[in-house]
């Protein structure tokens, strides 16, 4: 079981930091799909709430190791979306930041809530970081490449925080997860402030 997590974190982080090898000048597809891949990635914002998402998943187990990720990446389509199609979202940057506060103080109390609740949580938060992606969508990148870039590294940046998530349990403690909410919530206030 621990070698196949490592594996897996290997993989991942393996695939999140390959991705930088296709940033060659004149392949227009590829400039779109890193442009997208790297907005994830460029946010501390960004990067330590899909960290939250995946550890929040992590904690509470069974169907959310799958569902709250999935719902944080489909929706977060529905916001690119919207923005690309140029509606307005409100109070996106806000949405962003309270989202890393909330998620990261959601895995420090190791909050287990129905299933449900999970998911409308993931994804009502997922709108605003899909709205930024949309909203910074080069004019001239392909939309398509350029949104599968974003949903690649947001879906790797989950595996990273379910797979650090399930080291931590199962080789220090589950009060390590903990500890990295609270980290994450602390940042997110900072982040706000700043």
């Amino acid at each position: 079981m621990a070698l196949s997590i490592l594996k897996g974190l290997t993989a991942t982080v393996s695939i999140l930091i390959s991705g930088m090898a296709f940033a060659h000048p004149g392949h227009e597809d590829v400039s779109s799909f890193m442009s997208g891949f790297s907005h994830p990635l460029g946010g501390l914002d960004h990067l330590l709430a899909m960290l939250a998402i995946g550890l929040w998943a992590s904690s509470i187990g069974g169907r959310a190791l799958w569902a709250v990720p999935t719902a944080f990446v489909l929706t977060m389509l529905v916001g690119g979306s919207l923005a690309v199609a140029g509606l307005s979202v409100p109070f996106v940057e806000q949405g962003i930041l309270l989202s890393v506060v909330v998620l990261g103080a959601l895995v420090f109390g190791a909050k287990r809530l129905p299933i449900l609740a999970t998911v409308v949580i993931a994804g009502g938060f997922a709108v605003f970081h899909g709205a930024a992606h949309g909203m910074e969508m080069p004019i001239n990148a392909n939309s398509v490449h350029y949104v599968s870039g974003f949903v690649f590294a947001t879906a790797g940046l989950h595996t990273l925080g379910l797979g650090l998530g399930q080291l931590m349990t199962r080789f220090a403690s589950p009060l390590m997860v903990r500890i990295s909410g609270s980290m994450i919530a602390v940042a997110g206030l900072f982040l706000s402030i700043a």
